[in-house]
């Protein structure tokens, strides 16, 4: 059994990842990829342009949280040399993760018992900012789960082995000033192989690498099972 099919069809029920007094009734998910034409008058190059157009589809919807993006080509990353590369063919521009996009200081939660691998503020324009990451040994299979774009004090007392019960508040979602320069929302990702990575893993890649990510980073929405 490959870690996509325990994560699929062993997890049962549901997991959240946001303040759990908000009700899954209160997702909608949203396209953020470079077919979307309703992004194309927003100035990616600061986050104010982008934030109002998120607090806008929120508002217009009324729903608090928005939620997607998992293997999904995105221009936003055009915007910071995080992400690029000499060769067009190289850029860095499909996302790895699932985004939920709702209020600063929104508390985020474990995805699953575990212990805290690592963490770092990975402070480049576009990265994640402060970033947790956990380790879980669930059955026979150990594997890791990303947690970005989070407030600074989620990350100041933290210490790694610390022991992480499924559900507890791991951290809070940070500003623009922070997060890398985004309106706030979480960047989560299922990871097996960190590949000696610690308190960062890429979150975007290139068309080029699609098959080892979709492979090494399987769809969170197999745990959320968010329709």
């Amino acid at each position: 059994m490959t870690l996509s099919d325990f994560l699929k069809y062993t997890v049962g029920k549901s997991v959240r990842l946001m303040a759990p007094e908000i009700d899954f009734n209160s997702y909608i998910p949203i396209d953020l990829s470079d077919s979307n034409i309703a992004l194309e008058s927003i100035d990616f190059a600061a986050s104010e342009s982008f934030l109002s157009f998120i607090n806008h589809f929120l508002k217009s919807h009324s729903k608090t949280i928005a939620y997607g993006g998992y293997m999904e080509k995105r221009l936003i990353y055009n915007r910071s040399i995080h992400f690029q590369n000499e060769s067009l063919e190289q850029q860095r521009n499909i996302h790895l993760g699932l985004d939920l996009w709702c209020a600063e200081k929104t508390p985020v939660l474990a995805a699953f018992d575990g212990m805290v691998h690592s963490f770092k503020n990975n402070t480049a324009f576009g990265d994640y900012g402060p970033t947790l990451i956990l380790e879980h040994h669930l059955q026979d299979f150990v594997f890791f789960t990303l947690y970005g774009h989070l407030s600074l004090d989620s990350i100041a007392t933290l210490y790694t082995g610390q022991k992480i019960q499924a559900g507890a508040i791991v951290g809070r979602l940070g500003g623009p000033k922070v997060n890398g320069d985004y309106p706030p929302h979480l960047h989560f990702q299922i990871i097996e192989d960190l590949q000696g990575n610690f308190g960062d893993y890429p979150g975007v890649c290139n068309a080029n690498e699609v098959e080892f990510y979709k492979d090494n980073c399987p769809d969170p929405n197999f745990i959320l099972k968010l329709k």
